[in-house]
C-alpha cells in the first residue's frame, strides 16, 4: 500500500470514529435528557399523588368532623333524657317509700276516701274490702262502715273480706259477686297515677323546659301514651 492510500485509510478511520463519537454523544446526552424527563415526570405525578391523598385525607376528616360535630347535639340530648328520667325516677322511689312509710299521712282517712271513691264510680249496692293483713288488724272492725258514710250512697252492704289482699298499702274494693274490682293498691295507684304525675314534677322542678326543649317533651309524650295503652 502506498503512503497516499495508507494516509486516505487512516483518514476515513479517524472520520468513522468521529462519527461514532459524535452518535455515542448524541445517544448519551438524549438518554440523559430523558432520564430527567422520566425522573421530572416521577416527581411530578409523586407529588400529584401527595396532593391527592394530602387532599383526600383533608376531605375525610372534615367528613368525620362534620359527622362528630351533628351527634353532638344528639348525644347532648340523650345524656340530658337520661339524666331526667333518672331524677325523675329517683323522686318516684322517694314518693313511694314516703308513701309505704306513710310519713305525715292520715292513712285511715286515706284508706276511707280511696274505698269510697271506687264505690261511687261502680254500679251495685254490695262491696267487699281487701286489705294487707297489717291494715285489716289495724283498721278493719269500722273501715266498712266508714266507708258506707262517705261514699253516700243509700243501701249500701260493705264488708270486710276475711282473707288479706296481696298489697303491701291501700285497698281494693269488688263487688259481692266478683264481678267489679278497683285496685287501689299502692302499685297499682302509682302506676296508673305516675304517667301524669311525672310531667308535672319534671317542670315544677324544671327538669323539663317547656318552651325550648320540644323534642324532649315529644319523647316524654311519647313514653306517657306508651304507658297508658300498656
Amino acid at each position: 500500500m502506498t503512503e497516499g492510500a495508507a494516509d486516505s485509510q487512516k483518514a476515513l478511520t479517524d472520520e468513522i470514529l468521529a462519527d461514532a463519537r459524535r452518535q455515542a454523544d448524541r445517544a448519551r446526552r438524549k438518554a440523559q435528557r430523558e432520564a430527567k424527563g422520566i425522573v421530572r415526570d416521577g416527581k411530578q405525578q409523586a407529588e400529584a399523588e401527595r396532593r391527592q391523598r394530602l387532599d383526600e385525607a383533608r376531605a375525610e376528616a372534615d367528613r368525620r368532623r362534620r359527622l362528630t360535630l351533628a351527634a353532638v347535639p344528639v348525644e347532648q340530648q340523650r345524656l340530658r333524657a337520661r339524666h331526667v328520667e333518672e331524677a325523675l325516677e329517683a323522686i318516684r322511689d322517694e314518693a313511694r317509700s314516703r308513701l309505704v312509710s306513710r310519713d305525715g299521712l292520715d292513712y285511715r282517712d286515706l284508706l276511707v276516701r280511696l274505698a269510697a271513691e271506687a264505690v261511687q264510680g261502680m254500679a251495685g249496692t254490695m262491696f267487699v274490702l281487701e286489705l294487707s293483713a297489717e291494715d285489716r288488724e289495724a283498721f278493719g272492725s269500722d273501715l266498712a262502715q266508714a266507708v258506707a258514710d262517705r261514699a253516700g250512697r243509700q243501701g249500701l252492704e260493705i264488708s270486710l273480706s276475711p282473707e288479706p289482699a296481696a298489697i303491701e298499702w291501700g285497698v281494693v274494693v269488688r263487688d259481692a259477686e266478683g264481678r267489679q274490682s278497683w285496685d287501689d293498691g299502692l302499685a297499682a295507684r302509682l302506676q296508673r297515677f305516675w304517667p301524669e304525675a311525672r310531667r308535672a314534677v319534671a317542670e315544677a322542678t324544671g327538669l323539663l323546659e317547656d318552651k325550648n326543649n320540644n323534642d324532649e317533651q315529644g319523647m316524654m309524650n311519647g313514653e306517657r301514651r306508651g304507658s297508658e295503652e300498656s
